[in-house]
């Protein structure tokens, strides 16, 4: 087997066998094929793309490239989730202590933020002393004893993503819908859970901007999981304002503790809901959405989830006083309020401008390794389709310093814009597809 045959074969639309694909990402993971020769497979793979059993069949053979988690020895389901990625979704913090407070285990594996998408990881460590850095053991070990872990993905899984996806990077190759799904089915099936929910964002804020787009990657990779043995749903949820109102990650674990107390956001606290319930009828603890949702507002009053949330901090090394008493997080030395121009109609909060804002300010990063500041960030008072006055706050910009701020606040001018005639709001979900 060669692997130009493998190119040349794509190159001419037929599809790869198992044994093909397999011999192909594992001689490129171990550096027996170069670079330019995967540069040309994934070029070939864009422009005549996969079918669902080539597209599971890489997935499996990345997922083969490292370690992988067996969950079963510590629990008997576990479920995980993961988002495509957005401005103010800071979902995970607070669902995850939810569902477990249903009585269903969550391990999860998240990341930091690049660009104008935040990262859960670094909204966590706003908290001193979270850690997440956990070890295979400690992370099998707390979800066997705890049954919740949040940590970065430190452990061996799915190397050949990893560096697939950098070559992919700067080979104009990213924007392949085969590809993106195996990329994240990858990481998700390595670490072991036997339930997934996918949040695939679509919109202005989103990788996906196209809605058409969106659902043909959800369709795809909840085959992926059907086809390797997981239960897997896919939500499709609107980016096209940012979720909540905090953009930045200290704003966003207060939004985060406030929305586990029963105080959080309209808009990110029925997210959360809808997240939560369909977690839990993934991981057979419901049976259906009603009775799912309600054990999740449950959890949410009786005060379980924010209990939840404390122990995991507490089991990664947190200070949980920080969770009791929110207002110690840091917070930016500037607060500055932007404030409607003229009367009307919200008619855009564009939330990619938002988020790049938030990343002028400091909150993100433009590039890997680039450091964070904890405390700056962007709150967003409004949503389309609101009525508001001249003069009534619109945002508040928590900046560092005054050449950050102003900067900040010309993207956010791009970001608003009011009419005179009414906007209907936007939704919060597109569907479900499983």
């Amino acid at each position: 087997m060669h692997a130009v045959d493998i190119i040349s074969k794509k190159r001419d639309g037929k599809p790869l066998s198992k044994s093909e694909i397999d011999f192909f990402i594992q001689g490129y993971t171990q550096g027996d094929i170069p670079d330019y020769q995967a540069a040309a497979w994934a070029m070939a793979v864009v422009l005549n793309g996969m079918t669902p059993e080539e597209t599971t069949n890489l997935t499996l053979a990345m997922v083969d490239s490292g370690d992988r988690l067996d969950l079963s020895d510590v629990v008997d389901v576990a479920v995980d989730k993961h988002s495509s990625g957005g401005v103010g979704d800071k979902t995970s913090i607070a669902v995850v202590p939810m569902v477990r407070a249903c009585g269903l285990p969550v391990g999860k594996m998240s990341g930091r933020g690049l660009g104008f998408s935040g990262g859960t990881l670094d909204k966590l460590e706003s908290v001193p002393g979270y850690r997440s850095d956990l070890s295979k053991d400690e992370f099998l070990e707390q979800l066997g004893s705890l049954g919740i872990v949040l940590t970065g993905q430190t452990i061996d899984l799915a190397p050949a993503d990893g560096k697939l996806y950098a070559l992919r990077d700067v080979t104009g190759t990213v924007q392949s819908i085969p590809l993106i799904a195996s990329s994240i089915m990858s990481k998700k099936i390595a670490a072991g859970a036997q339930a997934i929910l996918l949040d695939v964002k679509t919109g202005n804020g989103a990788f996906m901007q196209n809605l058409e787009e969106a659902r043909k990657l959800a369709k795809l990779m909840v085959s992926i999981g059907e086809l390797s043995g997981r239960d897997v749903a896919a939500l499709l949820s609107d980016m096209n304002q940012p979720l909540g109102v905090a953009v930045g990650n200290a704003l966003e674990m207060k939004e985060a503790i406030k929305t586990l107390q029963g105080e959080g956001p309209a808009d990110f606290t029925e997210h959360c809901l809808e997240v939560a319930s369909q977690m839990l009828v993934l991981g057979k603890r419901a049976g259906e959405k009603l009775e799912a949702r309600e054990m999740a507002q449950k959890a949410i009053d009786s005060g379980s989830a924010f209990d939840f949330l404390k122990k995991l901090i507490i089991a990664q090394g947190g200070d949980v006083s920080y969770i009791d008493h929110p207002e110690k997080l840091p917070t930016a030395p500037i607060q500055h309020t932007l404030n409607a121009p003229e009367s009307g109609y919200i008619a855009q909060v564009h939330a990619r401008m938002v988020g790049e804002a938030a990343v002028i300010l400091g909150a993100g990063r433009r590039k890997k390794g680039d450091s964070i500041d904890q405390t700056v960030g962007v709150s967003v008072l409004v949503k389309v389709g609101e009525q508001v006055e001249k003069g009534q706050p619109l945002f508040v910009i928590h900046a560092r310093d005054e050449a950050a701020q102003r900067e900040a606040e010309e993207k956010i001018h791009e970001a608003i814009k009011i009419q005179n005639e009414k906007v209907d709001p936007l939704p919060l979900f597109y569907g479900l597809v499983d």
